[in-house]
């Protein structure tokens, strides 16, 4: 297996340099990550459920994409990357927020990521790729904040807190889809 890096940051994101990714979620230090959500024009959001064999946070649901961008590479491009690697999907992603947050997500691992957050549109199916995903599913904003209250186990950690966040720019999704 190839060793990955991240891009650790400030609470600025200003680029300090690189550290092996496994070191990184060991250690809990701050680094860059993504976030893409896409919604279909029913509104409903595309969720996937993490393949079996992920390192962390197996079998959760989460947003549609999240991981981190390599050295050199654009956090836009790093986004629209594996939204093809994961999804099999191509769509414009725009922007929307970005945010800080430290969690535990077992196993002796910690996020602690400065997370860029893109949404785009997209009514194409995913084609998984199955290493990454076991399933997706798409649902309506009102069932999936239920879901979440009543169910939070089913879901990862930083999905949660990042929904929160999402559910904050409701009307500025709606005129950027």
């Amino acid at each position: 297996m190839q060793v990955e890096y991240v891009i650790l940051v400030t609470k600025n994101d200003m680029p300090l340099g690189t550290m092996e990714k496994m070191e990184a979620h060991e250690k809990g230090v701050l680094h860059r990550a993504f976030s893409v959500f896409l919604f279909n024009s029913k509104m409903e959001m595309l969720l996937q459920k993490r393949a079996a064999g992920k390192y962390h946070s197996p079998n959760l649901w989460t947003n549609t994409v999240c991981s981190h961008p390599r050295a050199g590479e654009e956090t836009i491009d790093a986004a629209n990357r594996r939204l093809m690697e994961e999804m099999g999907m191509k769509t414009e992603l725009k922007e929307l927020f970005s945010f800080l947050y430290k969690a535990d997500v077992g196993q002796g691992l910690k996020e602690h990521e400065y997370d860029h957050v893109f949404v785009g549109i997209s009514d194409s199916l995913p084609v998984i790729n199955t290493d990454e995903v076991g399933e997706y599913k798409y649902m309506n904003l009102d069932d999936l904040k239920n879901d979440v209250l009543v169910h939070p186990e089913n879901y990862t950690v930083w999905f949660k807190i990042a929904l929160k966040e999402l559910f904050k720019y409701n009307s500025k999704i709606k005129a950027l889809l």
